[in-house]
């Protein structure tokens, strides 16, 4: 058997064991993308390797294998990647100050080191930080947003509980300090600024959310109110309706990139909402719906003279 294949019955077995519902041929046939023939092939090895594999009807008629916990304890090893991967995720949850997080993150990688042979982890070690540093995590040069953690800490504490909040905020261009009683919805974070998304508790505004850049909250104090999180906002649905995180009205956005970076600019994802067209000439079309005119210039700045904005016209 090759090693690929080797590879890849060591991963569904990880898979069947770490499911509680467990694996259907169907789920086989689309994760490994192979035929029905291959995936019945796959699941009796794993039934001859694994006689302890258990099978369970999930009530619509599929069959479903799961290997019960622990059976694969000596046989998962963890590598060099692998732990580089889960420091890189360490280190981007610290760059968002979401430090608890990381910090429980960090718990857990400490965790898998102590899980691995110590021979092993002689050996790996070093290539995870190798890693680190090749992936350019460890030393990244570039500002960084400074958010006072207490601020932070207490806006989650009222998310999570559904408190209001009553915060002493710094407006960006006149430094006047204002008090404002909020319904806390969540966070977004940008490039330049990260934002408290949130909505006034007066009905201030038209009810609508209203984003507060973190870095200008002052202090921040939980009050005993309770708010209802509105059932039809979403956080992601919010934050499509921008190019970056400034929301304003949505406009409908088409960009024409040149034939020399037609292929570059395919690979990006410039909108969850965007259209993509080839056209006969070799040159690109992007087209998607959304706000945040600035950002987008500030975006289309690195592409130059290689894009041309066909809409929205300038006024």
């Amino acid at each position: 058997m090759s090693y690929e294949k080797t590879e890849q019955l060591l991963d569904l077995a990880i898979w069947m064991q770490s499911s509680r519902e467990g694996v259907s041929l169907k789920d086989i046939m689309k994760h490994f993308g192979v035929s029905k023939r291959t995936a019945d092939r796959m699941r009796n090895l794993i039934l001859l390797r694994f006689p302890q594999t258990v099978e369970t009807d999930s009530g619509t008629r599929e069959k479903r294998w799961y290997i019960p916990q622990g059976t694969l304890r000596d046989i998962i090893q963890f590598n060099a990647e692998e732990l580089s991967c889960l420091n890189i995720a360490k280190e981007a949850l610290q760059k968002s100050h979401l430090h608890e997080k990381a910090d429980k993150l960090d718990g857990i990688i400490k965790k898998i080191k102590a899980s691995i042979k110590a021979e092993t982890f002689r050996r790996i070690e070093p290539d995870a930080e190798e890693l680190m540093r090749a992936e350019g995590i460890a030393c990244r040069p570039g500002p960084k947003i400074k958010i006072d953690d207490a601020v932070l800490n207490a806006i989650r504490e009222a998310i999570l509980s559904c408190h209001q909040i009553r915060i002493t905020y710094q407006n960006k261009n006149s430094k006047k300090t204002s008090y404002n009683t909020l319904n806390p919805l969540g966070f977004l974070y940008g490039d330049r600024n990260h934002y408290l998304v949130a909505i006034h508790s007066d009905g201030f505004g038209n009810g609508l959310p209203h984003n507060f850049i973190l870095m200008n909250v002052k202090d921040v104090k939980i009050l005993p109110d309770i708010f209802v999180y509105p059932t039809d906002f979403s956080l992601q649905k919010y934050a499509e309706q921008s190019f970056g995180v400034f929301q304003e009205d949505p406009v409908d956005v088409e960009w024409l990139f040149d034939k020399e970076t037609a292929d570059e600019a395919s690979h990006y994802i410039f909108h969850p909402s965007q259209t993509v067209r080839k056209n006969p000439d070799g040159t690109l079309t992007v087209r998607f719906r959304c706000g945040g005119r600035m950002e987008m210039d500030w975006h289309l700045y690195t592409w130059g003279e290689h894009v041309t904005v066909i809409s929205p016209h300038e006024p």
